[in-house]
C-alpha cells in the first residue's frame, strides 16, 4: 500500500504547461507529490501529444474543479491532410489515407466556418467517454467495434491561420466538451480528403492561459524535493479567491456561521456583493469573510437569501487538524 499524504497545507489552482508526453493523470500525480497531499485534481484533460494549459486544483482547490472545467477553452492546432490514425491525432496508426485536393487559404477557411456555432459532433473512439459504463478508450484498444454516441457541441470562433500543401493551421475556441480531434478529422473531409492532428497545444481554459502557467520543468523539480523550486511552485499557486472568476459576496459573522453550517445566509448578512444581472440568479457565487477567505459557494433563491452549494473548509483550520485523505482525488470530465 501507498503511503496516505496528509491533507494539503496549500489550497488554490496551480495552471501548468503540459509538455507532449506526459498525461494529464501524470500531471497531477507530481502535484501531489510536489505539494505532499492526495487532494489534487485537474479541470479538463489533455491528451498525451497535447501540450498547453492545463489547470490543477489543490487542496480545497478541488471544489472549484466542476466550474472551471465548464469554461470555454482555446487552442492551436495543425491538421495533416492526406492520411487518418486511429486516435485521429499523431499518437495513432493510419487506418486510411485519401489524395489531397488543390486547396487554397480562402477554401479552407470557408469549410472552416461552416463548423462555427452549435452543432454535432462524434467524439474520437479513443477517448474517455463512457458507453455501457467502460470509457471508449478501453473497448477501442481492445478492437471492441462501438457506436460512439453524437454529442452536442459549440465553436464560439474557428480561425485558419495558415493553409499549405498538405498541412493547415487553426485555431478554435470552443465550449466544454468539444474535441479539437475531431474536429480536425471533419475538416479535413468538408475538403474532400482525411487528416489527423499533428500538433495541438491549449492556448487558454476559461480565464487562465500560458502567461500564468509554469513549466513541467519546475513541477518535476518541486516533486524531487528541491527546495527551492517547491518555493517557486508554491508562490504560484493562486489563491481560491483569485482563481475564482464569478460573482461574489462578502459577509458579516453571522453570516460566515449560517454559510459554514450549509444555512441560507439571509439578505442581511451580506455586507457587499458584485453587480449581478437579475436574470441570471441561479447562478454560482462565491461568499467570503471579511478578510477575504472563500467560505462556500451558494445561489440566490426566489427569497432573495443565498442557498449553500459547496462549503470550504477553513484554511487555518485545516493546516492545524492532522487529516488523512486518500492518496487518488481525481477530478474533471473526460476531455477539455
Amino acid at each position: 500500500m501507498g503511503r496516505k499524504r496528509r491533507a494539503s497545507r496549500f489550497h488554490g489552482v496551480l495552471v501548468v504547461d503540459k509538455p507532449r508526453g506526459p498525461t494529464s493523470h501524470d500531471v497531477v500525480a507530481r502535484v501531489r507529490r510536489a505539494f505532499d497531499t492526495g487532494a489534487v485534481g485537474h479541470a479538463g484533460t489533455l491528451d498525451p501529444m497535447a501540450t498547453g494549459v492545463l489547470v490543477v486544483a489543490v487542496g480545497e482547490g478541488t471544489k472549484l474543479v466542476a466550474y472551471l472545467t465548464a469554461a470555454d477553452k482555446e487552442y492551436e492546432a495543425t491538421l495533416t491532410l492526406g492520411a487518418v490514425t486511429d486516435s485521429l491525432d499523431a499518437d495513432g496508426k493510419v487506418v486510411a489515407e485519401a489524395p489531397i485536393p488543390a486547396l487554397s487559404l480562402d477554401a479552407v477557411a470557408e469549410a472552416a466556418q461552416t463548423f462555427v456555432g452549435a452543432g454535432k459532433q462524434v467524439p474520437p473512439k479513443f477517448s474517455a467517454i463512457k458507453v455501457g459504463g467502460r470509457p471508449l478508450y478501453e473497448r477501442a484498444r481492445k478492437g471492441e467495434e462501438v457506436e460512439v454516441p453524437e454529442r452536442d457541441v459549440f465553436v464560439h470562433a474557428l480561425e485558419v491561420a495558415r493553409a499549405t500543401g498538405d498541412e493547415v493551421d487553426f485555431r478554435v475556441r470552443a465550449a466544454k466538451g468539444f474535441y479539437v480531434r475531431s474536429l480536425g478529422r471533419d475538416i479535413a473531409v468538408a475538403l474532400g480528403t482525411v487528416g489527423h492532428l499533428t500538433a495541438l497545444r491549449r492556448t487558454a481554459s476559461g480565464a487562465f492561459g500560458l502567461a500564468g502557467a509554469v513549466p513541467m520543468a519546475l513541477v518535476e523539480a518541486a516533486a524531487g524535493g528541491d527546495p527551492a523550486a517547491r518555493g517557486e511552485l508554491e508562490a504560484a499557486l493562486l489563491p481560491l479567491t483569485t482563481a475564482w472568476r464569478g460573482p461574489r459576496a462578502t459577509l458579516d459573522q453571522e453570516g460566515v456561521v449560517d454559510a459554514r453550517h450549509g444555512r441560507r445566509v439571509q439578505p442581511m448578512n451580506v455586507l457587499e456583493r458584485t453587480p449581478g444581472d437579475p436574470e441570471s440568479r441561479g447562478e454560482v457565487m462565491a461568499l467570503l469573510d471579511q478578510a477575504g477567505e472563500m467560505v462556500a459557494l451558494a445561489r440566490e433563491d426566489e427569497a432573495e437569501c443565498l442557498a449553500i452549494v459547496r462549503g470550504f473548509v477553513s484554511q487555518v483550520v485545516s493546516q492545524s487538524v492532522p487529516q488523512v485523505v486518500p492518496d487518488r482525488v481525481d477530478t474533471g470530465d473526460g476531455r477539455g
